[in-house]
């Protein structure tokens, strides 16, 4: 796209920059098509319409089909002063937007949109590493892998995704679970920094000592306050994990349900242990999945006894970089996805109660005669030390009961289009057999963890009365007029006022 240069190009920016903000409301008087020729005039190159050869890759950048959308533009900018330009003006003209950092949940229109402006954060991609600080700052469109990669040369890390194709945008600010929370809390919770562009335009830095209500509510809130352009991190030292995958027969699930209990009920759990157990009941050759790391270089550690004489079709586990065992950790294939979660208390019936839920529903053979159709049910582990480190750096927003807990999930794929009801009720209701199991059992735990759960539940609603009315006064003071909640339809919004 040619750049409008000269005296008109001063002018157009200067009419931009000192657009009056709105008073009473978000405006609503100019179409997505007369906003994105607006913003290519101003911004030039960086917008990139239907016609131009890049559109289809930018607009179509998210991992699967099922949060494919056709924008009217994509903005692709590469500085939080190109940002602000531009969601100040979609404020004032009231057009819908989207914010995409690595385009990972497949939820539907979460991070993409129809009839309006994509935000591709992808350009917002560098690292640098503060070693007297002990710090990354990290731009919001990396991936997990390169910034693991990037640290890796200075011998620390930063508590991330545990797939390296994830994007950190998202996965920070829906709180970010990783192998490493057991000892320093969840990925938001090693925020000292947030950079983020607020709905007025201006540029703030969020932290303890600035805007430190905004600091909290970034930590699980999402995209409601405004586009975060960087991540300020805490690091730690990194070096040789002993980690791997070891795969059972689905016939084994008894008895690692078994092992799993005992593993999540020692009085001290070892917080350097960490693993995440994935059954695909469909899947006659691949049955159960376990992943497993100890943060050190120690083979076979105390933590994990209970599973060692489970006899493993396959094992994968041996000492090795921590960056080479997230690498193996490699997301599923097919092009429609959706996943569901909830949560639960350890509990040695309720444990049973859910495997015979996910190895025996009528959803199951729903599933099965779906083109391509496939499930996984995660359990994942959670110790209080997780929620200990997060108080201890500054708390969150997601409310998370003092307890030993697991994060359940159900991620389903299939191949077409027009299955995307039938496959996404199927697995709606497992998760709600699985939930209703618990609640009556009196081991629900009220939370549902943001980055596995489906665009259609509550997740905010979940973080408790107080958190949420917490949550709507920063939201009150840094977007009065709810630009990020009326113009952002897409992701997990903060609950309706009654």
């Amino acid at each position: 796209m040619a750049r409008i240069i000269g005296s008109r190009a001063l002018s157009v920016l200067a009419a931009l920059l000192y657009l009056p903000s709105p008073s009473s409301g978000v405006l609503n008087q100019t179409t997505a098509s007369t906003a994105c020729s607006y913003l290519e005039s101003v911004l030039g190159t960086g917008v990139v319409l239907p016609n131009d050869a890049p559109y289809s890759s930018a607009s179509q950048g998210n991992w699967v089909q099922t949060a494919w959308a056709s924008p009217t533009c994509v903005i692709q900018a590469t500085t939080a002063q190109q940002v602000s330009q531009a969601v100040r003006y979609l404020a004032h003209v009231g057009v819908h937007f989207a914010i995409r950092s690595g385009g990972h949940s497949p939820a539907p229109l979460g991070a993409n949109i129809n009839d309006g402006v994509l935000f591709d954060m992808s350009g917002f991609n560098s690292v640098e590493y503060d070693a007297r600080l002990g710090v990354a700052v990290v731009s919001t469109g990396m991936r997990w892998g390169d910034v693991y990669r990037h640290l890796d040369q200075y011998n620390v890390t930063v508590v991330g995704g545990r797939i390296l194709q994830v994007g950190v945008g998202g996965l920070t600010l829906g709180s970010g679970l990783s192998y490493l929370s057991d000892l320093y809390g969840l990925a938001c919770d090693n925020v000292v920094n947030f950079e983020i562009v607020l709905a007025d335009g201006s540029i703030v830095n969020a932290n303890k000592h600035s805007h430190a209500d905004l600091w909290w509510a970034l930590k699980g809130g999402a995209n409601n306050f405004g586009i975060v352009t960087r991540f300020t991190l805490t690091t730690y030292p990194t070096g040789l994990v002993w980690g791997g995958y070891r795969v059972y027969t689905l016939d084994a699930l008894p008895a690692l349900f078994d092992a799993l209990l005992v593993y999540q009920s020692a009085v001290v759990k070892d917080p350097y242990a960490n693993l995440m157990m994935q059954a695909f009941p469909l899947n006659g050759t691949l049955g159960v999945l376990l992943n497993m790391v100890y943060n050190k270089p120690v083979e076979n550690p105390t933590a994990f006894t209970p599973f060692h004489d489970i006899p493993a079709i396959a094992d994968t586990v041996h000492i090795q970089p921590m960056t080479d065992f997230l690498a193996s950790q490699v997301p599923p294939s097919l092009p429609r996805l959706n996943w569901f979660a909830t949560s639960f208390k350890t509990d040695a019936t309720l444990f049973k109660t859910v495997e015979e839920i996910v190895t025996s529903s009528p959803e199951l053979d729903t599933i099965r005669n779906l083109t391509a159709g496939s499930i996984a049910v995660g359990w994942q582990p959670i110790s209080t030390s997780a929620i200990a480190a997060g108080d201890a750096r500054g708390g969150n927003a997601l409310g998370l009961a003092y307890t030993n807990q697991t994060w359940f999930v159900i991620d389903i794929g299939w191949w077409d289009a027009e299955d995307d009801t039938v496959a996404n009720e199927a697995a709606a209701n497992l998760v709600a057999r699985v939930e209703s199991a618990a609640k009556s059992s009196g081991h629900y735990v009220d939370y549902i963890f943001m980055n596995d759960a489906a665009v259609t539940q509550d997740v905010i609603g979940h973080y408790g009365i107080g958190n949420v009315a917490r949550l709507r006064a920063v939201q009150r003071r840094y977007d009065p007029l709810k630009v990020f909640q009326k113009l952002v339809p897409g992701g997990f919004k903060l609950p309706s006022e009654r």
